[in-house]
């Protein structure tokens, strides 16, 4: 019997947290891959591009009248 030939527990203890460690920095990308693809529009705009986006909408449809459209744009402008 060779007992003293092999790795040991610390070779083994080695070898498999080099493997979860692997393995974690596998997931790692993957999730970082896709997390960055997906695309967000409250992230690429913000909101307060798209309340202006509104109310230009809203303006050109005649919903509101100039005087509203330019109050609002105001408050708007106030609340960035």
């Amino acid at each position: 019997m060779m007992w003293n030939d092999g790795m040991g527990w610390t070779g083994w203890l080695l070898m498999s947290l080099t493997a979860i460690a692997f393995w974690a920095l596998v997931v790692f990308a993957v999730v970082a891959l896709f997390r960055g693809t997906r695309s967000d529009p409250k992230q690429v705009g913000g909101e307060d591009d798209d309340a202006r986006r509104i109310l230009d909408q809203r303006f050109a449809r005649g919903e509101i009248d100039s005087d509203e459209y330019h109050a609002r744009q105001l408050v708007l402008r106030s609340t960035h």
